[in-house]
């Protein structure tokens, strides 16, 4: 452990020799902070701080193995924690999901773990491959977290989308069933670059709506660019991302302010699943994200069905016609407004 504290190298032992962290283990740092490890890629930190202002925050990266640039963020936030060159205010738990995929640079191995929250992951034939297995490690994780302290909970789940966007960051705002969607939070995203945010209207498996349903945190799904291979994104494109992320876990009370009438509001008006082997989505490939349509537009195909564009402006967001039968394939969206705002 003296080595891990000296050189931060978490995600790369966790990645390279797991086997070193088969067994739970914990330690504190010289600043007080109290590290502990359940498994690779599961780090939690708890300063030695006031209880009743802490506030208990989970990052998570590497959901999807290939969406590097959060990883290397929360990469990066991880070292300077264990060398004690950044210094906490809060509870923070780190999340590297889908250790296998980032080392083929794919999606995942055998199966989108971001469709296996909320308890997706044992039904239908159960805890059948790793992906399944980790989403149930990490619901744990995230669980077990939240249960160790009373201060407020946030989840970021921090992405790259697969393709180009109208609108490059954006966050995905989960269902909030009866509660009100937050401006302070959305004062964060705007401090990340984060300026476009997409409600959605229905329950899902993503892990971002597990931790908003369950634990009753401010959860998100947050789409910081487009995939890049490790080492060749521009980290300057997510210098705004980082420095919020920072200040949040190490300052007493990050409060940014928003106007929001700034910002860029959508809400989901269809969900489009592949029931058939034939679907097709009817624009190219690269066609970025948020890319609208007029009414009547043809936007996919497959036997027996056509969807088109309900509205002028319907934009699309997600779309991916390799999706597996059954799973969503593509979303689309048209703008809204938030006008009834919590604190």
């Amino acid at each position: 452990m003296q080595a891990l504290i000296e050189n931060g190298n978490f995600l790369s032992l966790s990645r390279r020799s797991p086997e070193t962290f088969s067994n739970s283990t914990e330690f504190t740092l010289n600043n007080g902070t109290h590290v502990e490890i359940s498994a690779p890629g599961i780090i939690s930190f708890f300063p030695k701080r006031n209880a009743d202002k802490v506030k208990q925050i989970v990052l998570s990266c590497g959901v999807h193995g290939n969406e590097t640039a959060p990883i290397e963020i929360c990469d990066e936030l991880v070292q300077k924690i264990l060398k004690g060159e950044l210094v906490l205010a809060h509870n923070v738990l780190f999340l590297f999901g889908n250790l296998p995929a980032m080392d083929i640079a794919e999606r995942f191995v055998e199966e989108n773990m971001n469709r296996l929250f909320s308890g997706a992951h044992s039904q239908g034939e159960g805890l059948i491959n790793q992906e399944r297995v980790r989403a149930k490690q990490l619901e744990d994780a995230v669980a077990g977290f939240y249960a160790r302290g009373e201060g407020t909970r946030y989840h970021y789940d921090l992405h790259t989308a697969i393709r180009a966007s109208k609108n490059e960051k954006f966050a995905v705002y989960p269902f909030l069933h009866e509660r009100k969607h937050s401006k302070g939070q959305l004062a964060f995203l705007a401090a990340c670059g984060v300026r476009t945010i997409l409600l959605s209207e229905s329950a899902t498996t993503t892990f971002s709506y597990y931790s908003s349903y369950q634990h009753n945190a401010h959860a998100f799904t947050v789409e910081l660019g487009k995939v890049r291979p490790f080492g060749e994104n521009d980290m300057s494109r997510f210098a705004d991302a980082k420095k919020a992320i920072t200040s949040l876990i190490s300052q007493d009370d990050f409060t940014p302010e928003i106007d929001t009438e700034t910002l860029d509001i959508y809400r989901v008006n269809q969900v489009i699943n592949r029931h058939e082997e034939d679907f097709q989505l009817h624009f190219d490939d690269d066609t970025p994200n948020f890319m609208d349509y007029a009414k009547g537009t043809i936007l996919a195909s497959e036997a027996g069905a056509e969807y088109v564009a309900q509205q002028d402006g319907e934009a699309i967001v997600f779309p991916n016609a390799k999706v597996a039968i059954g799973q969503r394939a593509l979303l689309t969206v048209v703008p809204t407004t938030l006008d009834d705002l919590d604190v």
